[in-house]
């Protein structure tokens, strides 16, 4: 039977002001749905309220050093101020079959990008086995950065660790990753890994559509009738064709 006992909520608040107006981040409350805990948060930004923040959900288990990934709701980069904002922790699938107490810790600043991703618009369509030229740009084109690959559900999928941070790289999808949308590439300052940039949503399909390969297939069998049919036919034709002898009395 699982156990889990939220001990404390600590607020790590990381909100630099640059107005006389203060900024905070409150957990309101938590609760329990099923596998998943929900994570209730106020980010009031006073009157600046058309900034962006990159907020994030820590946990005691790795002593609140790696921001967790079965997340979804407000979270990440580009999260605007507001009140009632969700994270949804998907515990089962960061942790397993956990058991014992736990702290959560959540941390906001306000978001400035490290990298502005190029040239990936939202629903964009990629294809297995095929290369693509990755783009960016940066105010300081030094040091590296990790590129990975994820799905909807937080899963880690690809990943290239140290890529020069050069404003390029050539990205080839493996022919394992599965077709479907809500993919995500993320970008991670290997400097500081609270910098960390997500593309738009995209999606993944087969490099040539299995119905195109079982209509390929058809065409190549129906072809192969109709020759056996016109032989047959010619065949018949011939037959029919042969002088008749004269009649049996």
């Amino acid at each position: 039977m699982k156990k889990l006992i939220i001990t404390t909520a600590v607020i790590a608040l990381g909100l630099a002001s640059t107005t006389s107006f203060s900024q905070s981040v409150e957990i309101d409350f938590i609760e329990f749905r099923e596998n998943n805990i929900v994570v209730h948060y106020n980010l009031d930004d006073g009157a600046n309220s058309n900034r962006q923040f990159l907020v994030q959900l820590y946990s005691s288990q790795d002593n609140f050093t790696t921001p967790l990934t079965r997340v979804s709701g407000d979270f990440g980069t580009e999260v605007s101020a507001g009140f009632d904002k969700k994270i949804v922790w998907d515990i089962t699938k960061e942790l397993g079959a956990f058991k014992g107490d736990i702290a959560l810790e959540l941390r906001g600043r306000v978001y400035v990008p490290f990298v502005k991703i190029k040239d990936i618009e939202e629903g964009q369509v990629f294809k297995h086995g095929r290369n693509y030229p990755l783009n960016w740009t940066s105010g300081n084109l030094s040091g590296t950065v990790n590129i990975e690959l994820f799905n909807s559900d937080g899963e880690r999928l690809w990943g290239e660790n140290n890529v020069a941070n050069v404003g390029k790289f050539d990205w080839f999808i493996p022919g394992n990753i599965k077709k479907g949308s809500n993919y995500k590439l993320k970008f991670t300052n290997t400097r500081d890994r609270n910098d960390i940039v997500y593309s738009p949503s995209f999606v993944i399909r087969p490099k040539i559509p299995l119905l195109a390969k079982v209509g390929a297939a058809a065409v190549v069998l129906g072809a192969t009738v109709i020759l056996v049919n016109e032989k047959k036919t010619e065949s018949e034709a011939k037959a029919y064709s042969q002088p008749l002898g004269p009649p049996n009395n």
